[in-house]
């Protein structure tokens, strides 16, 4: 063999993997095979998926669904960069396209280097309508090295942007700052980080960056500095410009400006390298001073957010006459719900989601057919379709917001789980003037730590905390304690905002094999109770003690029923409870079948040691009288319809509600009352909390708790205003409860 066959070898090898990074170009394909562009199109939700557009013979069109598979999708989805296709869809999913259907029948192998490879009809030989247009949606991730080759310089600018990277670099004297929100942009081509030259770069442009980036909008910046620094540094210009109309959902959704000459260090000769400046929402904005903020009454929100596990993620709700309601998905799209994301501090919507995908909502649909340009200060400015009714919260619209890089992640780890969802909690803490890694106390460890751990996981909702994790083996170099003391309210975007100890650390039991833990999962279910059932139910029943001793041994009367005779009465304020699961997965009572305890008296297992406190108020929130319901029973009494019966407590069966689906526990039932035997007349509030401990993790708290304005005259009782918690407006709350300083569920 000659010595210099390895050499080629190698040579051709890496030929090999270099050639299927680079984009189509006419020096890689067979002769004879035609040049084609190709773009996504249509109703996107997001920048990598859309209608399939190809440019052939200097007009675009599209391509038919006919006999279409995911190899073509992979094709199509590597010949625009991206890494492969995640699904394909038939029937124009993406809207209707205009023009030719330049494909039908197209039949890839999957080893074509573009679709004009793959067999099909011919060009423009169609029986297919637009009707028939197909989409697909792209995997994300870009290609290492990909590098845009435009074969049609006339047509460049109505071809979207296409690069592998974005980022705002910062000077040297704001790379400290979190988050970063000024500095020069550049874009990652043919695996190089380049400048845009800033001659036709537009307000626009910059809006769409923030945006992408999480900042709801855009602010000038110091030229000076920039142009004074451009002087001295070495530029590499990226060969186009951008053109973006400002509603884009990131840089990828803008089109191609005009073609850059470039010419080595006079390129650009009139301009200089875009640099971009960017507002951040209230609740990123760096903090430069401690102990001082204006007294103002923050004012209540139009918009809001509910049931989305990350910060920015969540199903939409507007307040409209004092009553908080959802927004229908039809004609819900990326514009919509980039107003909604701006108007609550975030950047545009990385996704726009129908179909109740993070949850369903309770009360009224306020919204449908929602149509915005994109600038509106708020969704309520949008145009909506007044008379559009049955809308059901099925349909209820949500949004996924692009929110600031804050490095919240890196400071948080969890280690020894089996998988990346679960895990011995472990934090990033200063000791001794250097950043060591340690362990959690697990002494109060609960649900709503473990919430905020996975939220700034990103890893979605808390499905367990754990206050022992000796069958997970973390890292012995991080056993030592560094936080103690953590209480959560559950909203917060860190750990370290949670109240804890500090430097002064307190932990009787240590870390290591009593650290705290959290597992973590996509989804959570949500209860809520049906205000309307309780206010409709609730009525008086004078009962014997003498058959209610087996009520009485599960402490569900009053202390006076101790020392009552059986012959005696007690006074029940009594009503049915329908309890819904609104979330996105099942409610299962967190300890397992084998521990559940069971009552002899009753003939029933609990298990939960308390599924819900019924309390009687005064005017001022004072507890006068209280019951509570164990969880004997949790199974689906009815469903939606469509959905099937999961849980069935017959013959000692599994218990739980599935989505969709309501428990309701009904007057008649032992417990299911408050005793009012030493209750004097007068003017209450009828309290009702689902879950009270957090003892099983849920996507949404704010909807566990029930008030109801109550009435009783010593004959008779009335239950009026029941509403549950977080439906109507503040001002409506304090007008219905005056005496009650705070509506909110407290922490254990």
């Amino acid at each position: 063999m000659p010595s210099w066959c390895p050499l080629l070898c190698r040579l051709a090898m890496l030929l090999c993997v270099w050639a299927p990074c680079q984009a189509q170009s006419d020096t890689e394909l067979p002769p004879g095979t035609p040049i084609i562009q190709l773009r996504l199109a249509g109703d996107k939700r997001k920048h990598y998926e859309g209608r399939v557009e190809v440019y052939y013979n200097g007009e675009w069109g599209t391509v038919c669904d006919d006999d279409f598979s995911i190899h073509a999708a992979n094709i199509l989805c590597r010949e625009l960069g991206y890494v492969e296709a995640v699904s394909w869809s038939p029937s124009s999913k993406y809207g209707k396209g205009e023009g030719r259907i330049w494909l039908d029948n197209v039949h890839c192998s999957g080893r074509e280097r573009t679709l004009a490879q793959c067999k099909s009809n011919g060009f423009g030989v169609s029986d297919c309508k637009h009707s028939e247009d197909v989409g697909v949606v792209c995997n994300q991730r870009r290609i290492p090295g990909f590098k845009f080759i435009s074969s049609f310089t006339n047509s460049v600018e109505s071809l979207n942007v296409q690069i592998e990277e974005v980022r705002i670099r910062a000077i040297y004297s704001q790379r400290k700052r979190v988050p970063i929100t000024e500095g020069y942009l550049e874009v990652k081509d043919g695996g190089k980080w380049r400048q845009i030259c800033d001659e036709e770069w537009t307000e626009m442009n910059n809006r769409v960056i923030c945006g992408m980036y999480g900042f709801p909008g855009e602010k000038g910046y110091n030229t000076k500095v920039y142009k004074l620094l451009a002087k001295r540094r070495k530029k590499n210009y990226w060969d186009f410009g951008v053109n973006c109309t400002g509603n884009e959902a990131s840089l990828h959704g803008c089109k191609l400006g005009h073609k850059v000459e470039l010419k080595g260090n006079a390129t650009c000769e009139k301009g200089m390298p875009v640099v971009v400046s960017c507002v951040p929402g209230r609740a990123f904005a760096p903090s430069y001073t401690q102990g001082f903020s204006k007294a103002y009454r923050v004012e209540q929100p139009l918009v809001r957010l509910r049931g989305g596990a990350n910060t920015g993620d969540g199903r939409v709700e507007v307040l409209k006459n004092g009553e908080w309601g959802t927004v229908c998905d039809d004609s819900w799209n990326l514009k919509a719900a980039s107003v909604v994301c701006r108007e609550l501090g975030f950047g545009s919507a990385k996704e726009a989601l129908a179909g109740g995908r993070l949850g369903q909502g309770m009360g009224p649909v306020h919204m449908n057919e929602v149509e915005c340009s994109g600038f509106e200060k708020s969704l309520t400015e949008c145009y909506f379709n007044r008379d559009a009714l049955g809308c059901s919260h099925e349909e209820d619209a949500a949004v996924r917001c692009n929110v600031p890089a804050m490095g919240f992640q890196n400071k948080l780890r969890l280690s020894g789980g089996r998988n990346p969802f679960e895990g011995r909690v472990e934090v990033l803490a200063e000791k001794n003037d250097s950043l060591v890694w340690g362990t959690v106390c697990s002494d109060s460890w609960g649900t709503m730590e473990a919430t905020v751990v996975c939220r700034q996981l990103g890893l979605g909702f808390a499905s367990n905390a754990f206050q022992e994790t000796w069958y997970w083996p973390g890292d012995v170099r991080a056993d030592d304690v560094v936080m103690s003391g953590v209480r959560c309210s559950g909203t917060e975007m860190t750990l370290a905002q949670c109240l804890h100890h500090g430097k002064h650390l307190h932990c009787p039991r240590g870390g290591g094999r009593f650290a705290a833990g959290v597992s973590c999962s996509e989804s959570a279910p949500d209860l809520v109770l049906n205000a309307q059932v309780v206010e409709h139910t609730t009525y008086l029943e004078d009962r014997p003690m003498y058959i209610l001793q087996c009520a009485n041994e599960e402490h569900c009367l009053s202390s006076s029923a101790a020392t009552a005779t059986p012959s005696s009465y007690r006074r029940l304020m009594r009503f049915s409870s329908q309890i819904h699961n609104n979330g996105q997965s099942d409610f299962r009572p967190r300890a397992a079948h084998n521990s559940w305890v069971w009552h002899d008296c009753h003939r029933h297992y609990h298990s939960m040691e308390v599924f819900t406190h019924y309390d009687l108020l005064s005017l001022n929130g004072t507890k006068v009288a209280e019951g509570h319901k164990a969880s004997f029973c949790l199974e689906d009494t009815q469903c939606e319809e469509g959905t099937e019966k999961r849980y069935e407590c017959a013959n000692f069966g599994q218990q739980g509600i599935t989505v969709g689906c309501w428990d309701t526990y009904r007057h008649d039932i032992d417990c299911q009352w408050i005793d009012v035997t030493d209750v004097v007349p007068g003017d209450y509030i009828f309290q009702v909390v689902i879950n009270p401990n957090y003892e099983v993790a849920e996507s949404d708290y704010t909807n566990n708790i029930m008030k109801c304005r109550c009435r009783y005259d010593g004959h008779r009782i009335w239950t009026y205003n029941c509403h549950i918690g977080g439906s109507v407006s503040s001002e409506s709350e304090e007008s219905a409860f005056p005496g009650l300083l705070n509506n909110q569920l407290g922490h254990r």
